[in-house]
Formats: C-alpha cells, sequence, structure tokens
C-alpha cells in the first residue's frame, strides 16, 4: 500500500511539473488512419456518430491546463494580467467548485463533451460532463441576439453552418467562469465567435476570437483539437449534492465555497 501510494504521488508530481502530460490518451500507433467526417443524408458533416447508436463524445487533444493561446500574443491589460498571475497559485477555480464554464473553458474537460443536433427544433445542445453537469443551447434559427440580455454562465449563442465548419456567435456573458484552465479573464463585454471543423472522423478543430474591448486591448484568437473518444456515453456525474471538495481540496478558512447559482447555466 506504501508503494502504491508513494507512486501515486510520484505520478501526481509529475503531472503538474508538465501540464502537458495531463491531456487525453494517445491514439494507438498500429491504428488504420481515421476514415472521412461522418455525414447526414443530405451530406452535412455531423458531430456526432453516423447514426444515434454510434456513441461517442469529444475531448481535448492538448494539454487541458495549457493556454488556449500562446501568452505572448494575449494583449492584455494591465489589470487583467494581474489577475491571469494571481489565478496561477489560486485553488478555487469557479468550474472545479460545481460553476458552469462558458466558451472554450467548457471543452477543457478530460471527460469530453456530446453534441446533439434537434433539426426540426433548430437547436443545438452542448452537454458538458462533468463539473456542473450542465448543458447549452445554440439556436439555429437564424435569429438575432436579443437586447438587454441578462448576464448568465453559457451567455445567449446563436449559429450557423459554414461548409463542414458550424460558428457559434455568443454575448451575454456574465464574469464567474475562466475562459480556460489557466485563468484567463473576460468582463460581460465578451463577445466571442467559435468555429468547429471535422477534419475526419476522430478529429474537430476548435478555434475562438475573443472580443473583450474591458479585458484586452485587442481581440485574439485561441484554439485547439478536439479527438472523438469512440464508445463513452455521457454519464451521471453530481458535482452539488453532497460534494465535499472545497473541503479535500481547500482546506482551513477557505473550506466554504459557495456553490449556489440563480441560473444553471
Amino acid at each position: 500500500m506504501r508503494l502504491t501510494l508513494a507512486a501515486l504521488v510520484a505520478l501526481v508530481a509529475v503531472v503538474l511539473a508538465d501540464p502537458a502530460l495531463a491531456q487525453r490518451r494517445a491514439r494507438a500507433p498500429h491504428a488504420p488512419p481515421p476514415g472521412p467526417a461522418q455525414r447526414s443524408a443530405t451530406g452535412r458533416v455531423l458531430l456526432g456518430g453516423a447514426t444515434p447508436a454510434d456513441k461517442g463524445v469529444w475531448t481535448p487533444m492538448f494539454g487541458i491546463t495549457n493556454p488556449i493561446a500562446p501568452l505572448e500574443q494575449v494583449p492584455f491589460q494591465p489589470w487583467a494580467r494581474a489577475l491571469y498571475d494571481a489565478r496561477q497559485t489560486t485553488e478555487a477555480e469557479p468550474h472545479t467548485r460545481c460553476k458552469a464554464s462558458g466558451t472554450a473553458r467548457q471543452f477543457l474537460t478530460p471527460y469530453g463533451v456530446e453534441f446533439v443536433e434537434l433539426p426540426e427544433l433548430e437547436r443545438l445542445y452542448i452537454f458538458d460532463i462533468g463539473g456542473p453537469h450542465t448543458f447549452r443551447i445554440v439556436y439555429m434559427d437564424g435569429r438575432s441576439h436579443p437586447r438587454d440580455l441578462q448576464p448568465s454562465y453559457y451567455g445567449h449563442s446563436i449559429g450557423w453552418w459554414e461548409g463542414d465548419t458550424l460558428v457559434i456567435d455568443s454575448l451575454g456573458f456574465n464574469e464567474s467562469f475562466w475562459l480556460d484552465r489557466r485563468g484567463l479573464p473576460h468582463t460581460t463585454q465578451l463577445h466571442t465567435i467559435e468555429r468547429f471543423t471535422r477534419t475526419n472522423a476522430e478529429t474537430i478543430e476548435y478555434s475562438i476570437e475573443i472580443h473583450d474591448p474591458g479585458a484586452y486591448t485587442a481581440p485574439f484568437t485561441g484554439g485547439f483539437g478536439l479527438g472523438w473518444d469512440k464508445g463513452t456515453e455521457l454519464f451521471e456525474y453530481v458535482c452539488q449534492q453532497a460534494n465535499y471538495a472545497s473541503v479535500l481540496l481547500v482546506g482551513g478558512a477557505r473550506s466554504s465555497v459557495d456553490r449556489s447559482s440563480p441560473i444553471v447555466p
């Protein structure tokens, strides 16, 4: 038991020392090359399996604790850079405390996400496994963003297709989540444009444009790959009920962490 514990501690130390190791498992070296992206009967690319029976989720293909854009390319305002630096030593990331996370942070979980398209409703849902276990709604009916949005974790998202790329335009965010796992900040002025391009049966190229004059001096882009984890399904993940993570992971005077949310998502 002592040897097992020692080995576990050593493994954790290695992962913390090199965040790139905390990533999706590698593809089998002798596996055949991935086939073409699955398509519907109309020829449009799908973001899931070829049929409802073909299960799978999308997981990040790079170190999930890596920044989504090189820091030297991020045009921080001074206060935003100071906040980002402070978050490198904090333990209270909202997502790990059962809060929903909009934009790129939603896809930076080892459990993955699932896209569910409902053409008859002209909506697309993005289900988040782990964390708060919530979902995001993308309106695909050609509507515009409404005026006077109430800020929320996922904001208001509208989407459309450009060839094989799903484009999602979102705004109306609150300031209660991080843009990525490293702690990129934002304000309620945040406006994002995300693109999901399925390049083959196993890969989605994800990119995000970040427009936030409250936190940055200019727009910038980031992104990473998502890999198809075939056979994995959404599973029950209880974050709110009987969750003692604040005591186990934070401890001390900070053990009392508010997990209540007036609106989820």
